[in-house]
C-alpha cells in the first residue's frame, strides 16, 4: 500500500536549495549525491527501474528502513540528467527534446534502466525517440550532435554522435526540396509578407534556406570543431564533391577566425608593433589549433579555394605561429596556383623581429619555388615569338609562367626600395623565372632600377651581375630610351644596348 501511495503522487518533487525532496508524505530512505545535489528519495521506485542503484542499495543496506547514502558523482549529463531519470522512476511523464534526450540516453544506460526492470524503461523509450524523431530531422540532429558535447565519451560509445553525423550527412548530400522543405526559389505566394515561409498555408516563422550546393554550410559552422572534423570526415567518405568540402571548410574558417579577410597597409612602424606576441593568450592558441585542424581538412585540389582566402591563412599562420608543417602546406597550396594571385597577396609582411625587411620575401621565393616544382620546369620553348601564340603552344605552363612573370615584376618593383633588402635575395627573386617566360623584360628593368635607385652604395661589379639578369635585347622602345639616359645603369649595360 505505501509503494502505491507513493507512486500515485507523480508530481511531488520540491527543491530546497541544493537538495531535491520527493514530497509523497512517506519519509525518505534514501539519499542520492550527484555533484553538488543531493537527492531524498525512496528505495523501492529506484530499485523497480535501475539496475546499478538496486545493486548498490543491496550493498549498503541490509535492512530496508535504515537510510542510505549513494554517490553517483560521474552520472552522464550531471543533476539533470538524473533528476529527469529519478522523476521516471516516480511516474513522471517526462517530455523528451532535442535538448535533454542525449544526456538522458547516456545518464540511463549508466543507471541500468533496462528492459529488464520493467517495460518501456528509460533506454528504450529515449532509444525509440532518438530515432523516431531526433535522426529524421535536420535540426534536431543538429542539436542532439550539439548536446553530445557534454557527454562524448558516453555518447560516442552509444553510437548517438555517429548517427546524428550520419543524418546529417544523408541530408547535406541529398537537395533539400526532397526532405519537403521549403527553399527561396519557391514561388512568392509561399512566403508571408514579413518574408517568414509559408507551409501549407501556416506561418512557419522561419526564412527561406537557399537552394544551393552549400545550403548547409552555416548550420555546419555552429558545431565545435571536433564534432566538425568527423563531419567533413564522414562526408569524405560518402563521396561529396571536394570543392563542397572545400567551401564548408572555408566557411567555418571565415566564421571563426576573425582576422582571415582583414587587409592592412603595413609600415615599419606599423609592423613591430602587430608583430605576434611573445607570450601567446589562450585565444591566440585555440584559433592556432583551429586554424591548423583547418588547413589540414582542406582538400589538395588546385584551384578549390582563392588564392586570397590561402593568402589570408597564410598571414593567420604567421601571425599566430602556427607549425611549420601547416604554413608549407599553405604555401605548396598558394604555389600550385600562384598565376591565380594579386600583388596585393603577395605583400606579406614580416612578423619576426629578425628579418629587417618589410615585406617576406623568403616566403614569396617558398611560394615561388612551389609554383616552378608543381607546375613542371618546363624548358625554353624555341617556339615562342609573342606573347599572343603562348595560349596555343602545346605546354600549358607557358601562359600561367608568364602570369606569374608579370606577377613577380610588379612584386619586385614593389619590395625594390627596401633599403634592407639584400641583393642576393632580391637577384634570386628575379631569376627564378626562365627567361622566356618574360616576353619584354620592360618590368623586370622597372625593378631593377629601382632597386639601384634605392642602393646607390652598390659597387660596379654589383650593378653589373645584377643587369645581367635582364635581357637589354627585350626591352621596349621607351624602355630602351630610358636605359640610354639612365645614369645609375652600369656603363657596359649601357654600351651593350
Amino acid at each position: 500500500m505505501a509503494s502505491t501511495k507513493m507512486l500515485s503522487r507523480t508530481d511531488g518533487f520540491e527543491r530546497k536549495g541544493q537538495a531535491w525532496f520527493c514530497t509523497t508524505g512517506l519519509p525518505s530512505d534514501i539519499v542520492v549525491e550527484v555533484k553538488e545535489m543531493s537527492f531524498h528519495l525512496h528505495k523501492f521506485p529506484l530499485m523497480s527501474r535501475s539496475g546499478k542503484l538496486a545493486s548498490l542499495i543491496a550493498e549498503i543496506a541490509d535492512d530496508e528502513d535504515d537510510v542510505c547514502t549513494v554517490q553517483l558523482p560521474d552520472v552522464p549529463g550531471g543533476t539533470e540528467a538524473f533528476e529527469l531519470a529519478a522523476k521516471f522512476c516516480y511516474g513522471v511523464k517526462l517530455e523528451l527534446t532535442s535538448d535533454n534526450v542525449v544526456s538522458l540516453r547516456c545518464a540511463a544506460e549508466y543507471l541500468e534502466m533496462t528492459e529488464e526492470f520493467g517495460a518501456g524503461n528509460l533506454i528504450a523509450k529515449t532509444e525509440n525517440y532518438l530515432n523516431q524523431v531526433i535522426y529524421r530531422s535536420w535540426k534536431d540532429s543538429f542539436r542532439a550532435l550539439q548536446r553530445c558535447e557534454s557527454v562524448l565519451p558516453h555518447a560516442e560509445e552509444l553510437q548517438i554522435v555517429k548517427k546524428c553525423i550520419d543524418s546529417i550527412v544523408m541530408k547535406a548530400c541529398t537537395d533539400p526540396r526532397l526532405f519537403g522543405w521549403p527553399i527561396t526559389d519557391l514561388q512568392a505566394s509561399m512566403q508571408s509578407p514579413g518574408g517568414s515561409i509559408l507551409w501549407n498555408g501556416i506561418n512557419t516563422g522561419a526564412r527561406p534556406r537557399k537552394s544551393r550546393s552549400g545550403w548547409w554550410y552555416e548550420d555546419v559552422a555552429a558545431i565545435s570543431l571536433p564534432l566538425f572534423e568527423k563531419i567533413i570526415a564522414a562526408m569524405e567518405v560518402k563521396g561529396l564533391r571536394t570543392e563542397i568540402i572545400a567551401g564548408a571548410v572555408m566557411h567555418y574558417a571565415r566564421k571563426w577566425l576573425p582576422g582571415l579577410n582583414r587587409r592592412h597597409d603595413f609600415s615599419e612602424n606599423e609592423r613591430r608593433s602587430t608583430a605576434f606576441p611573445l607570450d601567446l593568450t589562450p585565444s591566440n592558441v585555440d584559433q592556432r589549433v583551429l586554424l591548423e585542424t583547418l588547413e589540414s581538412l582542406l582538400p589538395m585540389q588546385k584551384g578549390l579555394t582563392s588564392s586570397r582566402l590561402l593568402f589570408g591563412l597564410l598571414r593567420l599562420a604567421m601571425i599566430l605561429n602556427a607549425s611549420a608543417e601547416c604554413k608549407s602546406s599553405l604555401e605548396r597550396r598558394i604555389g600550385a596556383q600562384l598565376e591565380q594571385a594579386t600583388l596585393d597577396d603577395l605583400l606579406l609582411p614580416n612578423y619576426s623581429y629578425s628579418v629587417e625587411t618589410l615585406y617576406d620575401i623568403e616566403t614569396v621565393q617558398r611560394i615561388l619555388d612551389h609554383f616552378l616544382i608543381l607546375n613542371g620546369r618546363p624548358q625554353s620553348p624555341s617556339s615562342i615569338q609573342s606573347f599572343e601564340e603562348a595560349p596555343a603552344m602545346s605546354s600549358p605552363s607557358v601562359t600561367p609562367l608568364m602570369r606569374v612573370a608579370a606577377l613577380m615584376d610588379a612584386y619586385l618593383a614593389e619590395v625594390a626600395p627596401d633599403a634592407n633588402l639584400k641583393l642576393e635575395k632580391f637577384q634570386s627573386l628575379a631569376e627564378g623565372l626562365p627567361d622566356f617566360s618574360r616576353v619584354l623584360d620592360d618590368g623586370l628593368y622597372r625593378a631593377i632600377d629601382l632597386y639601384l635607385k634605392a642602393h646607390s652604395w652598390l659597387t660596379e661589379l654589383e650593378r653589373e651581375r645584377l643587369c645581367k639578369i635582364m635581357d637589354c635585347h627585350k626591352l621596349s622602345l621607351e624602355a630602351c630610351t630610358h636605359a640610354a639616359q639612365n645614369e645609375r645603369l652600369p656603363l657596359r649595360v649601357v654600351i651593350q644596348r
